[in-house]
C-alpha cells in the first residue's frame, strides 16, 4: 500500500540520502518552470499579440488558459499520485510540460497557442503538490528547516521574477524563447524523476473506484470560477451573458462537486484535511498569501507601465529586488523556523508586509526604483517570513497518509487567493479611477481661476506653433486627470491590502501552536 510506503518513508535515522535529495531537487526545479510560466508570459503579450497576429482580447487567454487548466489539476495531483505513485505521475507531468512548451514555441495562430497553453498548465499544475507532499513525507522533521524554506521560496520566487525572465527573454531573443527555455531542463527533470525517485508504491486497483463525475464536476466548477474570476472585470461583470453563463456553470458544479466528495467511498478530492484546524488556518493565510504574492505582481508592473510608461525589461529590471530579497531571506526564515513560534514569525511577516503597502499609500506619479526600493524589500522579506510558518503549520502536523490529498488543496487555496485577488484589484482600480476622475472634474470647470489660467497659458504656447491650443491643452488636463485618478485609485487598493494584512495579525493569535515546531509529521 502507498499509505505504508509513505508512512515508512519518515525514517528515525536524520540523514537526508543523497538520492532523496537529487530526487526532491528535480521535483522543485519542476515546480520552478511549472509557476515561472503562469507570469512568465505577462510582460510579454504585446510581442505574442503581434507574432500571431491576434486581438487584444484574445491574447490574454494565452495567461488565462493556463491558469483555468492548472487550477483543475493541482487539487486533482494527490488522488493521481496515489493512483500511479509520485515518480510516474511527476515524470509523466515533467515529460508533458516539456512537450507542450515545444508545441508553444511552434503555434502560428492564437487558437493553437491557447490550446497548447492549456495543456502546458494542466499537466505542469501536477508538478506543484507533488513537490510540497514529498517534503513532508520523505524527511524527517528536524530537516523542515531546510526543506520548507527551500519550497516556499519556489513557490513565491517563480510567479515574482517570471515577468523580468520573459521581458528579458522577449527582448533578447524572441517570444518562442519564452517556451524553448523549458525544453532542456524539462529532459533532465524527467530524466532524473524517472530514475530517482522511489517515495511510494502505485495503487492501480483505485482506478475502479476513480469518481469520473467528480472529476467533472470539479473540472466545471473551479474552471468557471476561474474564468469568471479573470474575465469578470474586463465584461462589466453580470452586464455579460458568458459571465452569467460561467457562473451558473460554477455553482452547478460546485453543488455536484461537494455532495460527491462528501458521498463517495474514493472523491477525487479528500476535504476532509479541513477537519485538521491548523490545515483549515493554514490554507486561507495560503489563499490571503495568493492575494498579496499575484496582486502585488500585479499592480507594481501596472503602475510602472501605466504611468511611468516604463517597457517589459526595464519593469522586470525593477521587479527584481523582491526577488532578490526573498531569496536572501530563505535562508534566514529556515533558520527562524528552528528557533521561534511559527505564529511569532508569521505575526512578524504580516506586519512588514502591511508596513510596505502602507508606504505605497504615498505613491505619486514620480516614484520611481529608489522610491519603490523600501516597499519591495520588505514584501519579499515578509513573504519569505510568512511562508515557511505557514507551510510548516499546514502540512506538518497531518498524518503521512493525508499529505498527498492536502498539499492539492493546499495549493490550491494559494491559486485562488491570487485569482479572487486579481480580480478584486481589477475591479476596485476601474471603479475607484472613474470615481476619482468625477470628483476631480469637478473641480476643473469654468468656474475655477486656476484651471482657466493654465489652460490659456498652455493653450497660447501651442497657438504660437500653429495648433489648435485650445483643444490641446484640454486634452493634456483631461490626461493629467486621469492620471490622477489612476493613481489615487492604486493608494486605495494599497489601504485595503494593508488592512487585509493588518487584520491577519489579529487571526495569527486564534491557532493553536503546533507541536514539535510545527513537525509531528506523523499522526497527530
Amino acid at each position: 500500500m502507498a499509505t505504508a510506503a509513505v508512512a515508512g518513508a519518515l525514517p528515525a535515522d536524520q540523514s537526508m540520502g543523497k538520492r532523496k535529495m537529487i530526487a526532491f531537487f528535480a521535483m522543485v526545479f519542476g515546480m520552478f518552470m511549472s509557476i515561472l510560466d503562469i507570469q512568465i508570459v505577462s510582460a510579454s503579450l504585446a510581442e505574442i499579440q503581434a507574432g500571431l497576429g491576434a486581438g487584444s482580447d484574445d491574447v490574454a487567454w494565452v495567461q488565462t488558459s493556463y491558469l483555468i487548466a492548472e487550477v483543475i489539476m493541482i487539487p486533482l495531483s494527490g488522488t493521481l499520485a496515489r493512483i500511479l505513485s509520485t515518480r510516474v505521475l511527476f515524470s509523466i507531468c515533467a515529460a508533458g510540460f516539456t512537450i507542450a512548451s515545444a508545441l508553444c514555441a511552434t503555434a502560428t495562430n492564437i487558437e493553437q497557442m491557447i490550446v497548447y497553453r492549456a495543456i502546458q498548465g494542466f499537466i505542469g499544475g501536477g508538478m506543484i503538490p507533488s513537490v510540497f507532499a514529498a517534503a513532508f513525507t520523505i524527511f524527517p522533521p528536524s530537516k523542515r528547516a531546510v526543506v520548507s524554506p527551500i519550497i516556499g521560496l519556489v513557490a513565491t520566487l517563480a510567479p515574482t521574477i517570471g515577468p523580468t525572465v520573459g521581458g528579458y527573454l522577449s527582448h533578447a531573443f524572441s517570444w518562442h524563447w519564452l517556451f524553448l527555455v523549458n525544453i532542456v531542463p524539462g529532459i533532465l527533470v524527467t530524466a532524473v524523476a524517472w530514475s530517482m525517485i522511489d517515495f511510494d508504491e502505485p495503487e492501480m486497483s483505485l482506478w475502479k473506484k476513480f469518481d469520473w463525475w467528480g472529476l467533472l464536476s470539479m473540472g466545471l466548477f473551479l474552471g468557471s470560477l476561474e474564468y469568471v474570476l479573470e474575465e469578470g472585470n474586463n465584461k462589466d461583470w453580470f452586464s455579460d451573458e458568458h459571465i452569467v453563463l460561467g457562473t451558473v456553470a460554477m455553482a452547478a458544479g460546485a453543488v455536484v462537486f461537494f455532495w460527491r466528495a462528501f458521498r463517495v467511498e474514493f472523491p477525487v478530492v479528500d476535504l476532509r484535511a479541513f477537519a485538521n484546524r491548523n490545515f483549515a488556518f493554514g490554507s486561507l493565510f495560503s489563499f490571503v498569501m495568493g492575494i498579496g504574492l499575484y496582486g502585488l505582481t500585479y499592480l507594481y508592473p501596472l503602475y510602472l507601465g501605466r504611468i511611468r510608461g516604463y517597457d517589459s525589461l526595464m519593469i522586470g529590471e525593477t521587479m527584481f529586488v523582491s526577488g532578490l530579497a526573498m531569496f536572501l531571506t530563505a535562508p534566514v526564515a529556515g533558520m527562524l523556523s528552528n528557533r521561534l513560534d511559527p505564529r511569532v514569525m508569521m505575526a512578524i511577516g504580516f506586519f512588514g508586509f502591511a508596513l510596505g503597502t502602507y508606504l505605497m499609500t504615498g505613491l505619486t506619479g514620480d516614484w520611481d526604483f529608489y522610491e519603490l526600493l523600501i516597499p519591495q524589500i520588505l514584501r519579499g522579506c515578509s513573504m519569505m517570513l510568512c511562508m515557511v510558518p505557514i507551510n510548516n503549520i499546514a502540512l506538518g502536523t497531518l498524518p503521512p497518509a493525508r499529505i498527498r490529498n492536502a498539499s492539492g488543496l493546499f495549493n490550491l487555496t494559494r491559486n485562488l487567493g491570487g485569482a479572487v485577488g486579481l480580480a478584486v484589484i481589477n475591479t476596485m482600480l476601474t471603479q475607484r479611477s472613474d470615481e476619482h476622475y468625477a470628483r476631480l472634474s469637478e473641480h476643473l470647470s469654468y468656474g475655477n481661476p486656476a484651471a482657466l489660467d493654465w489652460l490659456g497659458s498652455v493653450g497660447a504656447n501651442y497657438d504660437s506653433f500653429g495648433l489648435d491650443g485650445g483643444a490641446v491643452a484640454l486634452q493634456k488636463l483631461s490626461g493629467m486627470v486621469t492620471q490622477q485618478s489612476w493613481l489615487l485609485s492604486f493608494i486605495d487598493v494599497f489601504m485595503a491590502l494593508t488592512v487585509l494584512f493588518a487584520g491577519l495579525i489579529l487571526l495569527v493569535m486564534l491557532i493553536s501552536k503546533p507541536s514539535a515546531q510545527a513537525g509531528g509529521g506523523g499522526g497527530h
